[in-house]
């Protein structure tokens, strides 16, 4: 089920103020958000043409961990984003916690929120235009592709990618979410800077841990596990 609205503050706050009354699987695209979030607190520009849309997920027993449910979204979104960049698919890769990076500028965006055993993942595309003035560098899925995707169509292809990444969440287990999530990844060696509450960590990507958290290898060969925070390529 996929509701659009021409405009709203926040595709995922108006999903977790709803999610007692909805089915998992329920989801809301706006035209243009006016209140759009990132990670962190963070402002998401919303220019024309662009996704702006968020799903409704439901725990289960036997789920895995729910933070994990951003590596269903991250494969979800290089898939539908895959399908439309042509040849440009190869220059996309993934970056924890929940970025889709091409040519190692941001592409896509996710935020997930919980609201008891609601989660609302949210999604945001670049598919006509990549926001400017930001505190890094952006890309667009037109730019990959030479041509702008039609929304709606896109968002058919990431909501079935989803719904297929979630089942095989749910039926595989995480390990098999996380070899996916590896192999759509930088490589390893890639360096990388984490920056938390605690501080700044430098270090080279090392894979991800058994629950999904960033593995960073520091320069006296000791690893680093980060469980929260934000990530950049250096």
């Amino acid at each position: 089920m996929i509701r659009t609205v021409a405009e709203t503050g926040s595709t995922n706050a108006d999903l977790l103020a709803a999610a007692a009354m909805l089915p998992e699987g329920a989801w809301l695209r706006a035209e243009r958000q006016t209140q759009g979030r990132g990670r962190l607190g963070r402002a998401w520009a919303s220019p024309a043409g662009n996704l702006y849309a968020s799903t409704l997920v439901r725990l289960q027993p036997g789920d895995p961990g729910a933070p994990t449910l951003a590596l269903v979204a991250g494969v979800a979104v290089h898939a539908a984003v895959s399908v439309w960049a042509g040849a440009g698919a190869d220059r996309l890769r993934l970056k924890w916690p929940n970025d889709l990076m091409a040519d190692g500028a941001k592409l896509s965006g996710m935020l997930l929120e919980r609201n008891g055993d609601a989660i609302v993942a949210g999604f945001g595309v670049n598919l006509a235009a990549a926001p400017e003035g930001l505190d890094r560098a952006t890309a667009s899925l037109s730019g990959l592709s030479g041509a702008v995707p039609d929304v709606a169509l896109f968002l058919e292809d990431l909501a079935r990618e989803f719904a297929l990444w979630l089942g095989r969440w749910r039926g595989q287990g995480l390990a098999a979410l996380r070899a996916a999530w590896l192999e759509r990844a930088h490589p390893p060696g890639t360096a990388l800077s984490a920056r938390g509450p605690d501080g700044t960590i430098d270090g080279l990507f090392d894979g991800l841990d058994e629950e999904g958290a960033l593995r960073l290898r520091l320069a006296d060969g000791s690893v680093e596990t980060i469980r929260a925070g934000d990530v950049f390529l250096i």
